[in-house]
């Protein structure tokens, strides 16, 4: 099913947010990977492009600007890979030019998708992707999948591929700064020049690593966010241990939702812990975060969230506010909901591939442009890569982190990008 070219739609509410705050040093921009036992073809990588864009024709709008508000219009662009080229998480949106959202290029055996959030996130850039791989895999492999063509799990309709499923659940009503939010120990050094990111990734045993979480009665997301601020308390000084280490952490709101959408639909939990006033131990860490999730996770909980992304496009006044004064309080509303972190973690979960296809397959990774810090994991077949990506020229609390999980066992087989 393809979308007609006069079709346009109106950013999701989470989306909103991104084009006004979207600068050099944070694109908003996120790549997911997969890494093949075998070099990648440009020809039937472009081939698998169009078969894939076709299955996601949402994907081919384009950012437009409006008097009230931000829009996506579809486009006839066809989308082409290249070889990799630019630093990772390069801006993509060019508020002067007509161009697509995301960019497919392939590096070695590498199929790289990045992709702008204000089109999608983790969730519904992954579905692209694995359609991308099958495809290139089945054609790739013609011969030997010939009599077993393997089937993939996501079948929704274009329709339901471009759902704003925030206008499907949001109620009106709530105020946007309800909570009062904690300051935040923010980390601090030398940024890396030119605007890149340091990406560290580290691939460890997923059984392993799930074990060792279980011990404490945890999930594995609670797990690497207590490591990931007992790594971070390390390096703080002893003036700054008055301040909470938080953590953002994304909820996918599909699991509480039922949605097939491809489009944002997540919200963030903020989780904050004190190590001046608590233990510095990272059971007793564990054991304060299970708490704080349990508390946090519930379906009432996360309608707010979604009440909250949902109330600015709600108000009356700021829908009839101009863009350019829209702009900045979508930048304050921005600061209010993102800022006052000490550094994020996005666990995507695992990712599944049919089995006539796996064995081509190394690995799939994800990870995000920050000006801070930033974790996103996932997991496939045996393994979970975890990739740290970050601002600053100092790796202490990457090398804290994984250094902490060989510690208690865990192997961990580390790679880094180079900053020339």
């Amino acid at each position: 099913m393809s979308l007609r070219n006069d079709e346009w739609n109106r950013l999701d509410n989470v989306a909103n947010i991104f084009p006004p705050t979207s600068d050099e040093r944070n694109t908003k921009v996120f790549r997911f990977a997969c890494e093949l036992y075998e070099p990648i073809n440009p020809k039937i990588l472009q081939i698998s492009l169009d078969k894939t864009i076709n299955e996601f024709p949402f994907f081919c709008s384009v950012l437009k600007k409006g008097l009230f508000w931000y829009y996506l219009e579809n486009s006839d662009l066809k989308p082409m890979i290249k070889s990799e080229s630019k630093p990772p998480c390069s801006p993509i949106y060019d508020r002067n030019s007509k161009n697509l959202l995301f960019e497919v290029t392939y590096y070695k055996s590498r199929i790289n998708f990045e992709v702008y959030h204000v089109l999608t996130d983790g969730t519904g850039a992954l579905q692209f992707l694995r359609y991308l791989v099958y495809n290139y895999l089945v054609l790739s492999h013609k011969a030997e999948l010939e009599n077993k063509i393997p089937v993939l799990d996501y079948d929704a309709s274009a329709t339901q591929k471009a759902d704003d499923s925030f206008q499907k659940y949001c109620t009106k009503g709530f105020k946007l700064f309800n909570n009062k939010k904690v300051s935040a120990f923010q980390i601090k050094g030398t940024k890396i020049p030119e605007n890149r990111i340091k990406v560290i990734e580290g691939v460890v045993p997923i059984k392993k690593i799930l074990d060792e979480a279980h011990k404490y009665n945890t999930t594995l997301t609670a797990f690497l966010t207590a490591v990931l601020m007992c790594s971070i308390y390390k390096e703080m000084a002893e003036r700054e241990k008055t301040k909470p280490v938080v953590v953002a952490v994304p909820i996918n709101l599909r699991k509480y939702f039922p949605s097939e959408t491809t489009r944002n639909f997540f919200s963030l939990m903020d989780v904050d812990y004190n190590f001046k006033k608590n233990s510095d131990k990272l059971e007793d860490v564990i054991q304060y975060l299970n708490e704080n999730f349990r508390r946090e996770l519930t379906k009432e909980k996360i309608k707010e969230k979604i009440n909250t992304f949902a109330t600015l496009e709600s108000n009356i006044v700021t829908r009839v506010t101009p863009l350019f004064l829209k702009n900045i309080l979508l930048k304050l509303s921005s600061r209010y909901l993102f800022s006052d972190t000490t550094a994020s973690l996005s666990n995507v979960g695992k990712v599944e591939m049919p089995d006539e296809v796996s064995s081509y397959i190394r690995l799939f990774d994800v990870f995000i442009s920050t000006s801070k810090l930033q974790i996103c994991c996932c997991s496939f077949k045996d393994n979970l890569t975890i990739s740290f990506t970050s601002a600053f020229l100092s790796t202490d609390i990457q090398k804290n982190f994984f250094r902490t999980l060989t510690d208690i066992g865990i192997s961990v087989e580390i790679s880094a990008n180079t900053i020339d």
